[in-house]
């Protein structure tokens, strides 16, 4: 039993027989959440924009479990993560950013700054560069309440006076899109080209692939997205095959991004599509009761025996579409390492002028 989670046979077989040979030995996990439970406000009424599953796999995830987490999954690996805190209101923000400041100051790992919209250029601007954060992570939660969640746009957290900040510095922003039609929504694509075409030194990281979690979740979008040159894309809790194939085509290996999504891929899981929805099937009892939540669905016996990390199938099917698609040992390692450090290194050369 480890310290966090229990690491099976089927785990260890899982990673011996697919993924170790695959990955490099160096990896930087450009997407993960690190926080702790005692910055959980009481209550605060806000609404609730997101799905709820993710915290049933964990109340917190310090950088000592970050750490342990690694260590078990991928033994003879060295993982670099770069942090940020909760995305959620029923958190205080300023107490994650000041955890997430003195974990990146303490072992040297590149951070962003969660923020929101309703901060001034001046004050945004300053709370990066005070923190020596990269740049910044925005969430539609954090967009204005009286908005209907199915309304949200980008610029509604992630608004022009903030990336005029982050183009004029060449900062980062990882960018969770929001509405029901998710990478295919229309307005998400406008403002997404919009952004590339008017801030084109904005390191902007495109999380979860665009929220594309099934085929149907495309639509035309990959047609519009090969003809951008900044934006990259990291492929964090998503696995799907179809959809990381028609990344690399669109975009090509050199706008990908490992990223992991920790601690939520912790979930012992396997993803299917139904109808253009994507479920979650897990051992029965394992999360608590989530009968009531649509993308979830539980198993018994050995089905939910077989059942390994979410970390592992989302790799795994990056796996399946990387080798489909003739990518190369060196492309799968500017995948999962080069092409972060460069934009890492960037920055950071930037901030030392």
């Amino acid at each position: 039993m480890h310290a966090l989670f229990e690491m099976k046979e089927v785990d260890k077989i899982f990673y011996e027989e697919k993924l170790k040979d695959f990955l490099p030995d160096r990896m930087i996990d450009i997407h993960t959440h690190v926080w702790l439970d005692h910055i959980r406000l009481e209550s605060t009424g806000a609404p609730v924009r997101a799905v709820t599953w993710p915290s049933l796999v964990a109340r917190d995830n310090s950088i000592a479990d970050l750490f342990k987490t690694y260590e078990a999954m991928f033994p003879g690996k060295e993982v670099t993560p770069l942090i940020f805190s909760q995305v959620s209101l029923q958190y205080d923000i300023a107490a994650g950013n000041e955890y997430i400041r003195s974990c990146a100051e303490q072992y040297k790992l590149p951070s962003l700054m969660v923020t929101r919209p309703q901060q001034s250029a001046a004050d945004f601007e300053e709370g990066i560069d005070r923190g020596g954060f990269l740049g910044c992570k925005v969430y539609l939660n954090f967009a204005d309440p009286y908005i209907p969640e199915k309304e949200i746009r980008i610029y509604d957290f992630l608004p022009p006076h903030q990336l005029e900040v982050l183009n004029r510095r060449g900062w980062m922003v990882m960018l969770h899109i929001p509405r029901d039609g998710r990478l295919k929504d229309p307005v998400n694509l406008a403002q997404m080209l919009e952004i590339e075409r008017k801030y084109p030194a904005v390191k902007l990281i495109i999380a979860h692939v665009g929220r594309a979690y099934c085929p149907e979740d495309v639509g035309d979008a990959f047609d519009l997205l090969a003809e951008t040159r900044n934006m990259v894309f990291d492929f964090s809790a998503n696995t799907n095959s179809h959809v990381f194939r028609e990344l690399i085509k669109a975009v090509g290996p050199k706008r990908i991004l490992f990223g992991s999504d920790l601690p939520i891929v912790k979930m012992r899981m396997k993803r299917y599509c139904e109808n253009g929805r994507y479920v979650n099937v897990v051992p029965k009892g394992l999360y608590g009761d989530v009968s009531g939540d649509p993308n979830m669905r539980e198993v018994e016996g050995r089905e939910a025996e077989e059942l390994s990390f979410f970390m592992y199938e989302e790799i795994d099917a990056f796996r399946v579409a990387a080798e489909a698609e003739g990518l190369t040992k060196r492309d799968v390692e500017d995948i999962f390492y080069s092409n972060a450090k460069a934009l890492i290194d960037q920055i950071e050369k930037e901030r030392r002028r």
